[in-house]
């Protein structure tokens, strides 16, 4: 639990104790060697300077013994380690643990709306999802088409735009072509049918060159019919890039004329997907911007809503918190193959789970993969686990839901929006600049250092949780009250700023 802390750090509030059983506190502020500290009581005098978000020991630790950060273990004492020490990568061993998994033996029911839901603004679709913009969208089918496709968006920049459109948007990528035909096509058209059918798409032009690998009759059905949403249309058959620019041009005047007639209508919260994500972490996101969403994640769900947990990497370590909250035992063995699996993919490329923490992630105080999953989970409350989906798979169940993506934050936040998700909320301690073409992207700060020094990239600061400012509960009742506005229309930084990151996920060969 955190504790009250003020903003004046003294010897009572300048390290952070998570859980009882926890032999490392968290310091809050930088402390110099020789700073006198009380934790929970107990007196620590530090032996060297520890960073902000780093671990000091609270008492001796042998050589082999395990450190607990969270309850939980995050590794073992490569050396011995005396009270007020700075425990990082370099006292600290990685090891994958060997988890007791708690089986839920009962069957959770799925969560229904709620009659007394709060209404945002959005956009109603024929199959009962709601857009939170209204876009038109432009997809590559494959690398030879993404110039193309982006020289048709760009050529929209500046154009005044019809009243209830948000812009024409492009979506190229370098996919598409030397492609094998199995899982990994399967992926890629997974992908990029759920970009082409987003409840944040009024309609959308899908793009190939024709002689692709991914052809453009994937998604236009057996006869490869025009329809008032959709139209495919290729380079070779259009005049090449500057007849395809004026062919496609004529299509977008067409669903301008569509999607200016949309206009946004009260719908309820539980028309909400809300796709959660990470980037960047810090120490300090396991205590103040992931149990906030986390919060903010069970408000949600408690309405009908939906969110979604992504990248499996950054759960791993961590699964058996989600497996004992699945909503039965099925649900329990989805998720331990999403692990499973991503483990046999890594090994492939010799890979491990540990290799996750980038360079700023181990700079602001995360050690390893396992103290990093263990706040990263904090993202998805407390709710049960529902269901649990495939990258770009689509999202259908109301609740706390997941999703097998990595953790490399582009391709995770192209996976959720494939899945229909249309909001996501992104965690970032040292400043993750990322967006997504058509969805908002709420940046939440998890220290007041990074909201400061960028404040044109974050939208909360949930570093007013460690400044003793906020609660958890705030900043998450704080970010929903948000979520709820910027359904309605008004923008996010990310929007602000014009990030349009798509990368869709690549996992087979290239021929």
């Amino acid at each position: 639990m955190l504790v009250e802390i003020t903003t004046v750090p003294n010897a009572e509030n300048s390290a952070i104790h998570l859980h009882p059983t926890d032999n490392v506190a968290i310091a809050r502020v930088p402390l110099p060697a020789g700073t006198e500290l009380r934790v929970d009581g107990l007196p620590v005098l530090t032996r060297d300077p520890i960073p902000a978000g780093h671990k000091l020991a609270l008492w001796d630790i042998a050589a082999g013994e395990t450190v607990e950060r969270y309850g939980q273990v995050i590794g073992r004492a490569t050396v011995p380690i005396d009270a007020g020490r700075h425990i990082h990568t370099h006292n600290l061993a990685f090891e994958e643990l060997v988890l007791d998994y708690e089986f839920p033996t009962t069957e959770t029911n799925i969560p229904g709306p709620r009659t007394d839901a709060p209404n945002f603004l959005g956009y109603q679709r024929e199959d009962g999802r709601v857009g939170t913009r209204n876009y038109i969208a432009v997809v590559a089918a494959s690398n030879c088409a993404a110039h193309t496709a982006d020289l048709i968006a760009r050529s929209f920049e500046g154009a005044p735009l019809p009243p209830n459109v948000d812009g024409v948007v492009a979506f190229p990528h370098g996919e598409g072509c030397g492609h094998a035909f199995g899982p990994d096509m399967d992926q890629l058209r997974r992908t990029l049918g759920g970009v082409l059918a987003h409840p944040n798409v009024s309609a959308a032009i899908i793009l190939g060159l024709g002689c692709e690998v991914n052809q453009i009759d994937h998604y236009l059905g057996p006869n490869g019919a025009r329809t008032n949403s959709l139209v495919g249309m290729t380079l070779q058959g259009s005049g090449g890039t500057t007849g395809t620019l004026e062919a496609a041009r004529r299509e977008i005047a067409r669903f301008f004329e569509q999607a200016s007639t949309e206009m946004r209508v009260p719908c309820p919260a539980s028309k909400i997907v809300l796709g959660l994500n990470c980037g960047g972490s810090d120490s300090f996101s396991g205590i103040t911007a992931n149990p906030a969403l986390g919060y903010c994640s069970d408000l949600l769900a408690e309405m009908g809503g939906t969110s979604v947990l992504a990248e499996t990497p950054e759960i791993f370590g961590a699964e058996h918190l989600l497996v004992k909250r699945a909503r039965n035992r099925e649900i329990a063995d989805k998720l331990l193959g999403c692990i499973r699996r991503y483990k046999e993919y890594l090994a492939r490329f010799q890979g491990s789970f540990d290799d996750n923490p980038s360079p700023g992630n181990k700079e602001g105080g995360l050690s390893n993969i396992l103290e990093k999953s263990l706040g990263a989970v904090a993202k998805g409350g407390t709710s049960p686990l529902i269901d649990v989906y495939e990258y770009a798979e689509r999202v259908t169940a109301a609740g706390f839901t997941y999703m097998n993506t990595p953790g490399y934050d582009p391709v995770s936040l192209t996976g959720l929006a494939a899945g229909g998700c249309n909001l996501i909320a992104f965690t970032t301690g040292r400043g993750s600049a990322i967006g997504f073409p058509t969805i908002p992207v709420i940046k939440i700060a998890t220290n007041s250092h990074t909201f400061r020094a960028m404040p044109d990239n974050m939208d909360i600061n949930a570093g007013a949780i460690s400044d003793g400012e906020s609660t958890v509960q705030q900043t998450g009742r704080q970010i929903f009250d948000a979520l709820l506005e910027i359904a309605s229309g008004r923008r996010t930084c990310a929007e602000r700023l014009g990030h349009k990151e798509f990368v869709p996920w690549r996992i087979g060969p290239v021929m």
